[in-house]
């Protein structure tokens, strides 16, 4: 008989509302107020291949993967879906940091492919992160996360210099590891 995995309990544990009020807000043009904002994008090419094959990446989780995170449940997003996400810091002997989040919004169109997760109770920061692949009208493919948060957590908190230069420097390694996917 095979042993439960403990990530499963967590997950089932983990079916709170997201933890801030503005679900769906990185959708828009317009972020909301009392948030810090992040909107940042990089160049991928141009052309429909490259457009599908940055979303394909997207949409299997392989910005959080190819920038170290662990996703469980591993399936392919989708849209109301609860995920955990693990970050261990290299060379530090504390135990992984167990990320609660939920996929807000997914999108697959024409011009756009990509998702948002919001945070669930438990997740250091409180807001929503989107991960969003463009195509725009003269063929140009661009890859843009845009983000609000506020730290949530007392840690984060605590250590809030640590924590929002490690937030920046997820932000530059997604969008690195999509752009290096698609010059593959």
């Amino acid at each position: 008989m095979p042993h439960p995995d403990p990530r499963d309990r967590h997950l089932a544990a983990c079916a709170a509302s997201p933890s801030y009020p503005e679900v769906g807000a990185t959708r828009g043009a317009a972020l909301p107020d009392g948030y810090a904002w992040v909107r940042r994008r990089v160049h991928l090419g141009r052309g429909r291949q490259v457009f599908e094959q940055a979303g394909a990446y997207v949409l299997d989780w392989g910005v959080q993967r190819g920038s170290g995170f662990a996703v469980h449940p591993a399936r392919p997003v989708r849209d109301g879906a609860t995920v955990l996400v693990r970050l261990r810091l290299p060379g530090m002997r504390l135990p992984a940091l167990v990320i609660p989040c939920r996929v807000v919004w997914a999108v697959r169109d024409a011009e756009r492919i990509g998702f948002a997760y919001g945070t669930l109770p438990g997740h250091p920061e409180c807001g929503e992160e989107s991960f969003v692949v463009h195509l725009d009208e003269g063929g140009d493919v661009w890859f843009e996360v845009v983000a609000f948060s506020r730290l949530a957590a007392w840690y984060a908190r605590l250590a809030r210099p640590l924590a929002l230069l490690l937030q920046h420097l997820a932000i530059e390694r997604y969008l690195r590891v999509v752009a290096r996917a698609c010059a593959r």
